[in-house]
């Protein structure tokens, strides 16, 4: 996680509901938007070190910002995202362009299978998970798999507040876990526990799920997270994380935070 995809919120609003956080009438501050946009940058580029890539923001993609959601990318090739919602389709061509731009090559999945990129694929070294149900679809993983040679779990997500794996779901670099278990199905929860040990599993309290805790970046030994989450801060700095809390309510208004609005390019 030494280089992230981002987009500055020059255009960030709540313009449809298409999740249960977004509603049109809890309007966004976009002056404390974009403050809070610049103040994770602030961690991720002078705290960290992190290379930031920067794409151009465009009117009337609002959700353009949250860069997750662009695809995944292994080595120099770019799976560009196939978004179940028509809000976000447009992005798909922008998110294409900037790949091919960079000189990545850039791999579409066929129009039927909705795939949301790295908000619903997240894993460790030796196998990946990927979230469905809610907004990418199962049948996506097996291509995904095959094309890059990878074990990928699926994860059913049952509950419509974690719609996205990474609103439940965060892998950190120790071989650690930090995740929301309610949010996935029996089984998942079971295909969990059979490839990650219960040391190894940071469970969030449910309070701290809903304020995005597990929406977090980790670079190294370091986790950038939402503030207002001190026992997941806990938990974490207990397994040797230093932790970085940053305020992110204006972005959650929309169902995202800090994992959300970066895209790892490495």
């Amino acid at each position: 996680m030494t280089r992230l995809l981002v987009c500055p919120p020059d255009f960030f609003e709540v313009e449809y509901e298409i999740n249960p956080w977004m509603r049109l009438s809890n309007r966004v501050d976009h002056e404390r938007a974009v403050q809070q946009w610049h103040g994770l940058m602030r961690v991720f580029e002078q705290d960290l070190g992190v290379t930031l890539e920067r794409m151009m923001p465009v009117a009337g993609l609002p959700d353009l910002v949250f860069t997750a959601n662009a695809g995944v990318v292994v080595g120099r090739t770019a799976v560009v995202s196939r978004f179940r919602y028509p809000e976000r389709q447009r992005e798909e061509a922008c998110f294409h362009d900037w790949f091919r731009g960079q000189g990545y090559a850039v791999i579409t999945l066929d129009k039927a299978l909705f795939f949301e990129g790295a908000g619903d694929l997240l894993g460790f070294a030796d196998c990946w998970f990927g979230g469905y149900r809610q907004r990418s679809d199962i049948r996506a993983f097996p291509n995904l798999s095959e094309r890059f040679h990878r074990e990928i779990i699926p994860l059913e997500l049952v509950d419509s507040r974690f719609y996205h794996l990474d609103t439940c779901f965060c892998p950190l670099s120790g071989g650690d876990l930090l995740y929301f278990p309610p949010a996935f199905d029996p089984y998942g929860q079971s295909a969990i526990a059979r490839q990650i040990s219960t040391e190894r599993r940071l469970s969030v309290p449910e309070d701290e799920a809903l304020k995005f805790a597990c929406n977090a970046v980790c670079v190294g030994k370091h986790v950038v997270l939402p503030s207002g989450c001190p026992t997941t801060e806990r938990l974490l700095q207990t397994k040797g994380y230093r932790t970085h809390s940053v305020p992110l309510d204006e972005f959650m208004k929309s169902g995202g935070s800090a994992k959300c609005l970066t895209l790892a390019l490495d």
